[in-house]
């Protein structure tokens, strides 16, 4: 294995991984690979920061992971992670997050099967805990942000956005700051306590940083300039980067965000597909995360 280096020469590379894209969907739904390239733009407007992206959830070469500032990963969940599917790249991640690299994660990638959930709070801090947590659209105005540098000159905004809550954090929340929250009742306001919490940064108690973010169900998230913003100043903070305090450049038009969708084909064949495969997780007697 090649050895993680963390280094002032070689700690501005930042690799996002993205899940794979169902061929038969509504346009920009999960469509991972389109975030993934959007925020490789966005970052790129940040002086010595040179983003890499990896497509269907885990790169040819995992050497790619190694010598980099932070990792982003957008992707499904329930153990459906590119990062999860064996050992041998479990490992390669515990590796980075020993080394101090940045840990990210998107929407549902939070979400990992019981016989992980210890490694993914000692990575982000906390985690979808099937059984306990909570998932579920629901509409979010968010409009006052935590002092924190991943909220530096944030705007407001209001979403319809498919988000998970009742997160299970590290004992007694230590080393995590919660960032926002969104909840059926409460909406995006605090009142609804840690169960609402959807996204927070945890500094790592053995050195690192990691920020998580439970939204972005749809590409059509990324026209709104606080959450890209928000998002963005994650992942550069993730990397050890200073956030400026008016925030970092994030201005992108409809006709940019749009360009980064992936191509898709009639979802009638894929809802035929996936009822196929409910109907069969129904004869095994298997339960969904």
């Amino acid at each position: 294995m090649v050895p993680y280096n963390v280094n002032a020469t070689l700690a501005k590379t930042i690799v996002l991984i993205a899940g794979p894209v169902r061929t038969h969907d509504r346009i920009g739904h999960h469509d991972y690979l389109a975030g993934c390239k959007l925020l490789a733009d966005l970052l790129r407007r940040s002086s010595g920061i040179k983003p890499i992206i990896v497509h269907d959830g885990w790169p040819e070469d995992s050497r790619i992971t190694a010598d980099c500032a932070a990792i982003v990963f957008y992707d499904g969940g329930g153990g459906n992670q590119g990062f999860l599917r064996s050992p041998e790249r479990i490992e390669r991640i515990q590796t980075a997050v020993d080394a101090g690299v940045g840990i990210v994660m998107i929407h549902k990638t939070v979400a990992f099967p019981l016989s992980l959930t210890n490694h993914g709070r000692a990575w982000i801090g906390g985690t979808y805990v099937p059984g306990i947590s909570r998932r579920g659209h629901w509409r979010s105005r968010h409009v006052s942000f935590v002092d924190h540098a991943v909220s530096s000159g944030v705007e407001s905004w209001r979403i319809r956005d498919g988000w998970l809550n009742n997160i299970q954090f590290v004992d007694k929340m230590s080393g995590v700051t919660p960032l926002l929250w969104s909840g059926r009742k409460h909406g995006g306001a605090n009142a609804g306590g840690d169960l609402d919490i959807v996204s927070w940064v945890y500094d790592r108690p053995g050195g690192g940083r990691s920020f998580s973010f439970t939204g972005l169900d749809a590409h059509s998230a990324w026209s709104l300039p606080g959450l890209r913003r928000f998002v963005t100043q994650g992942i550069l903070w993730s990397a050890g980067e200073e956030i400026p305090a008016s925030g970092v450049s994030c201005n992108m038009d409809s006709v940019a965000i749009d360009s980064y969708l992936s191509p898709r084909r009639s979802r009638t064949i894929g809802v035929l597909q996936g009822l196929g495969k409910t109907a069969a997780r129904a004869l095994r007697f298997r339960r969904r995360w």
